[in-house]
C-alpha cells in the first residue's frame, strides 16, 4: 500500500492523516491545494458575503420603514392634535355664545306664553262676541216680531 490509500471515498493525506482531498490535506501558506476548491471557496465566501449583506440590508430597509412609519404616525397624531384644539376651541366659542343668547331665549320663550295666552284670550273673545251677536240677532227678531204685532 501506498501513503494515499482510498477507503470509503476518503483519501489519507500524507501529513494530516484522511480527507476529502489530498491536495486539501493542508492549509499552510506552502502547501499546495487545488485551484479549483480555491475558486469554489472564494465562491462560496463572496455568495455568503452577499447573502449576509442581503440580510443585514433587509433589517436595514425594516428599520428605515418602521421609522418612516412613527414619523406618518407622529405627523398624523400631531394633525389631529391641532384639530382637536381647533374644535375645542370652537367649542368653548359656541358656549360663550350660547351663554350669552340665553337671556334672550328666555325672553322668547316669555314672549311665546304672553302670545299663547292672548290667542286663548282671542279666542274667547271670539266666542264671546259670537253669542253676543246671536242674541242681538234673537233680540232683533223679537222686536221686529213685537212691531208687527203692535201694527197688525
Amino acid at each position: 500500500m501506498t501513503d494515499e490509500v482510498e477507503s470509503d471515498g476518503i483519501t489519507d493525506s500524507p501529513k494530516r492523516g484522511p480527507t476529502l482531498s489530498t491536495s486539501t490535506s493542508s492549509f499552510e501558506a506552502l502547501d499546495p491545494h487545488d485551484p479549483n476548491l480555491s475558486k469554489l471557496a472564494n465562491t462560496m465566501f463572496s455568495k455568503t458575503s452577499e447573502y449576509l449583506y442581503g440580510e443585514l440590508t433587509s433589517s436595514l430597509d425594516d428599520y428605515r420603514l418602521l421609522e418612516n412609519m412613527n414619523q406618518a404616525t407622529i405627523t398624523k397624531y400631531s394633525d389631529m392634535k391641532h384639530l382637536a384644539v381647533n374644535i375645542n376651541k370652537s367649542m368653548n366659542e359656541l358656549n360663550e355664545k350660547y351663554n350669552s343668547l340665553v337671556p334672550l331665549l328666555q325672553q322668547i320663550d316669555q314672549i311665546e306664553d304672553s302670545v299663547v295666552k292672548l290667542e286663548q284670550a282671542a279666542y274667547k273673545l271670539d266666542a264671546y262676541s259670537k253669542r253676543l251677536e246671536a242674541k242681538f240677532k234673537n233680540l232683533e227678531k223679537k222686536i221686529i216680531l213685537r212691531r208687527k204685532d203692535i201694527t197688525n
